[in-house]
């Protein structure tokens, strides 16, 4: 059963798995809708998504000193930015609960920009984005020195593997070591070739945690298509 640590009266980090001592975290962030600013539940599919994400990444990390959790943002939106506030309002809980330990953020769709916006924070170690919604002029400055690593469907029409890809190369001007895998055959839903979203996911998030860089090929898209190295699975 989840455990929810509040502050405050409010309560935004949804534990999943707890160990005895906890010395590093993994945190998930589900997807959502640019605006909309009705209530954002557990049930609803895109937290529903990412459930058994966090259960193929638990299988890759030590769980005797890992904890898993979730966010729970208030609303479904992005809403001008709420959502990141409430991600921050969950890091600020997870160093309440255990004191400053590293994390990794694990987003899908809304939810990795959300990642992406709190980045840097500074118990951030580094950010997995799974076809994550990156608009053109999102910021990237503040990636100095954050792993991150992109997964993305080549058959996306919800998000843009283009984006992601100007994305990484701005990450990578930053000083960010900053990777991008284009996945063939797959969409925003993650369900096609579901079991090789599960591994590389799983694969970066045990990188992550151990501090490998990532890896340094890019993806060669429309709007990058000579960037150094290709990626593709």
């Amino acid at each position: 059963m989840a455990t929810d640590a509040v502050l405050g009266g409010r309560t935004a980090l949804v534990e999943r798995h707890v160990p005895d001592t906890a010395r590093a975290a993994v945190i998930f962030l589900h997807g959502g809708r640019a605006e909309d600013h009705s209530a954002s539940r557990p049930w609803h599919l895109a937290a529903l998504r990412m459930r058994p994400l966090l259960r193929a990444v638990a299988g890759s990390v030590p769980l005797h000193h890992v904890l898993l959790a979730d966010v729970r943002y208030r609303h479904r939106g992005w809403n001008d930015g709420a959502a990141a506030d409430d991600a921050r309002r969950a890091l600020d809980q997870l160093e309440a609960r255990l004191g400053p330990v590293p994390v990794v953020l694990v987003g899908h769709s809304m939810g990795g920009r959300v990642a992406l916006s709190i980045a840097g924070h500074p118990a951030v170690r580094g950010v997995l984005g799974l076809a994550p919604w990156l608009p053109p002029g999102e910021p990237a400055g503040h990636l100095d020195g954050t792993r991150l690593m992109v997964l993305h469907g080549a058959d996306d029409r919800i998000t843009s593997p283009d984006d992601s890809a100007r994305y990484v190369l701005a990450a990578r001007a930053a000083g960010s070591p900053a990777g991008m895998v284009l996945l063939d055959d797959t969409d925003h839903a993650m369900l096609r070739r579901l079991p090789t979203w599960h591994t590389l996911a799983s694969a970066a998030v045990a990188d992550l945690l151990r501090g490998r860089p990532t890896p340094g090929g890019l993806v060669a898209t429309a709007t990058a298509p000579d960037a150094p190295g290709i990626l593709r699975r």
